[in-house]
């Protein structure tokens, strides 16, 4: 089994007095990490999937749910968003069996912090889990193999079944998207134009690395500027892409509220775009590369809590550096080239305004060192 990088700080966190909740889109691997971490111990699983359990946990009493669980040390709720008042619910055991631990997991972040933000503050610990990283595949398969494996990487991606079926990577994809993603998402209250919004994330597909406006958008798609920023939200709540703004200290030539989209996991976007040929005969791997060192840096900075901030720079006279992280200790400006013969420039009117401690060119030959 393949070991995820958020294990250790995941079970640092047990028995603590607070509920673990764990986000991350479907098939991500959620129940198979829980599944792990809890087989040594006595626990009670319950699916917010189920109906029965459903009625249940909304209906049950704190002394007749003591009496359910047993001795149990810990009870994981999965797919928690599906229950109605999880939140409170589990404030209650927080509150009421404090020997216990309550880990619940949801596959939508907008349902169930929705439902369990104000119930439970100061109550929940929560995690994000996301697709396996490059770090997590190369540290169990060998960092050589997985160099090895980059082009085909970047085209399918590393949800866990498709890194676990070889040769059946389209099928996969295209079911996860079929079958989950846009289930999930579709199923959202207030989605009225599922055409429209299926439309929406191929354009984003198309134009991974670009900027973009919900004004440009909403043109393109026929719906208004709200509708628009609407999906795009959610479809980063449901952990399918994610937003880079514009960096920016109010320099007068730079661009102030420019934004960028990416995708979580390359596999999912090209199977939005039905786009799986070889590198060798595509147009989109100078997008494709810029997608997925973000990503990985994002993944890495998330799972090791530096937070750090994570921005896009772009001026007037279209200079534009790739990647601006800003640290604790200063800004670090990064491009991305797959090709590592092709030239980067960091422009002189960046490099004079915020002085970064670092400038680094990512490619092919030397991106291991960013990412592990």
């Amino acid at each position: 089994m393949i070991d995820r990088l958020i294990e250790k700080s995941l079970a640092a966190h047990f028995y603590k007095g607070k509920a673990l909740v764990i986000f991350g889109a479907r098939q991500t691997g959620k129940t198979t990490l829980i599944r792990k971490m809890v087989s040594k111990i006595q626990h009670i699983w319950l699916s917010g999937d189920e109906p029965d359990v459903q009625v249940m946990l909304t209906n049950i009493t704190m002394q007749r749910f003591k009496l359910y669980i047993g001795d149990a040390k810990v009870v994981v709720i999965d797919e928690a968003q599906n229950i109605p008042n999880i939140g409170l619910f589990i404030k209650r055991c927080v509150d009421q069996i404090p020997d216990i631990q309550i880990i619940a997991t949801g596959s939508s972040a907008f349902e169930l912090s929705d439902k369990t933000k104000e119930s439970m503050v100061g109550r929940k610990i929560e995690i994000q889990l996301f697709p396996f990283s490059f770090s997590e595949i190369a540290q169990h398969y060998g960092f050589l193999e997985e160099h090895r494996k980059l082009q085909h990487r970047l085209i399918f991606g590393y949800y866990p079944e498709v890194i676990m079926s070889p040769g059946d990577e389209e099928d996969i994809l295209t079911h996860i998207k079929e079958a989950f993603l846009f289930k999930d998402v579709l199923n959202l209250d207030g989605i009225k134009n599922s055409a429209a919004l299926q439309k929406l994330v191929q354009m984003l597909a198309y134009r991974i690395g670009s900027e973009i406006t919900y004004q440009g958008l909403s043109r393109d798609l026929g719906i208004s500027n709200q509708t628009v920023e609407k999906y795009i939200q959610i479809l980063e709540q449901n952990y399918i892409i994610f937003t880079l703004n514009a960096f920016s200290r109010n320099m007068d030539n730079e661009l102030k509220k420019g934004k960028k989209i990416y995708f979580w996991d390359l596999g999912i976007r090209n199977a939005m775009i039905s786009r799986f040929q070889f590198l060798e005969i595509r147009d989109d791997i100078g997008a494709l590369w810029e997608n997925f060192i973000i990503s990985e840096m994002m993944k890495k900075n998330k799972y090791e809590n530096k937070k750090s901030n994570f921005y896009f720079w772009r001026n007037t006279q279209q200079a534009e550096i790739d990647l601006v992280e800003e640290t604790k200790d200063g800004i670090i400006a990064y491009e991305c080239k797959y090709n590592p013969n092709q030239k980067a420039k960091f422009t002189k009117s960046f490099i004079n305004a915020y002085k970064p401690i670092s400038t680094d060119v990512i490619n092919q030959e030397n991106f291991i060192d960013f990412l592990q």
